[in-house]
């Protein structure tokens, strides 16, 4: 993928420093090697340093350059302990179970981004969405006016004729079941700066629905179209049009005769999916039946990067959600 290689590009060019909590799973350390003889960023890794280093020597990787931490024997151990708790004392957070919460590995990584020890963190290999989030939610939060945090999947289809000569951004795929209007206008708009910031598009953002135009009336189709006025109105510089059926969305042909003069209708390149049903359906089917690479989840809207990994996923694909990470911390 052509883009991969311009985002790694961009990776070494302001290297940062990117924490690796699942240190003592083989997949990860394979793609550490890679990462740093690449150059793609500086990384720490999490867990026991004696294991690692065993697993790496039976394995034939090198980890040079690289820094282990054990969260548990850790000089910062009680720092992030008392700031954990000062962070979440009001929701009933006592010293005691900060600390023992730190010792944590997914909790230690996440203390590290938000204290500025490392720019961004990527697990996932080992575990859930949900053991990345909820600490992301509880000590990062979200980036200042920003009303969610939520993700999106970066695709590359065969066909050029299509998105920006095949590439797509799809949101929200992977993390909010069924956003709010004010919310999923939020994800637009935080969908449409990734476009443009880390893939280098200029964003045309269709807000997706069963409608277009007022072809159907129903509160779900409401709710698309609330979306897309607050998405227009927090960026009014964006170019933003819905609601859209999917054929209307990126099919120049449908587009003249279901929305006739629109700036986005048969070009977009940014897909927002009122629900995550639809989202997570519609990214595999794309996957699956055009032969689409899928890069991602990635996370935005968080006040650091933090971005997670399929359990099934390969050697590579960590090691191009550790540029990505890396690019969205610059």
């Amino acid at each position: 993928m052509a883009l991969m290689e311009e985002i790694k590009a961009k990776a070494r060019a302001n290297i940062k420093t990117i924490v690796l909590p699942e240190g003592e799973e083989i997949r990860t350390i394979k793609a550490a090697e890679i990462i740093v003889k690449e150059g793609l960023a500086n990384l720490i890794m999490l867990g026991d340093e004696e294991k690692i280093m065993s697993i790496a020597k039976e394995n034939g990787v090198s980890l040079e350059g690289v820094k282990i931490i054990n969260p548990k024997k850790s000089e910062k151990l009680e720092f992030y302990a008392n700031q954990l708790y000062e962070i979440r004392k009001n929701k009933g957070m006592t010293p005691e179970k900060a600390l023992e919460t730190v010792k944590d590995e997914m909790y230690f990584g996440t203390m590290m981004v938000k204290m500025k020890d490392a720019d961004g963190m990527v697990s996932g290999a080992i575990h859930s969405t949900g053991d990345l989030l909820r600490p992301a939610m509880q000590i990062i939060k979200t980036a200042p006016g920003v009303s969610i945090a939520s993700s999106f999947f970066i695709m590359e289809v065969p066909n050029p004729n299509f998105g920006d000569n095949g590439l797509f951004i799809f949101a929200d795929c992977a993390v909010n079941p069924n956003p709010t209007a004010e919310e999923l206008a939020s994800i637009a708009v935080a969908s449409a700066m990734n476009a443009k910031n880390l893939c280098g598009m200029e964003p045309r953002v269709a807000m997706l629905s069963f409608s277009t135009k007022g072809s159907a009336k129903h509160e779900l189709v409401d709710k698309v179209i609330e979306a897309t006025r607050i998405a227009k109105e927090m960026a009014p510089d964006l170019m933003i049009d819905g609601e859209l059926q999917l054929d209307a969305a990126i099919v120049p042909k449908v587009a003249e005769l279901k929305a006739p003069g629109s700036q986005v209708a048969g070009k977009a390149n940014v897909l927002i999916f009122p629900d995550l049903q639809s989202g997570n359906i519609g990214y595999k089917l794309v996957q699956r039946l055009a032969n689409a690479e899928a890069i991602g989840p990635i996370c935005q809207g968080f006040a650091a990067p933090v971005n997670d990994l399929s359990r099934g996923c390969s050697v590579e694909d960590i090691v191009n959600v550790v540029a990505i990470t890396a690019v969205q911390a610059q």
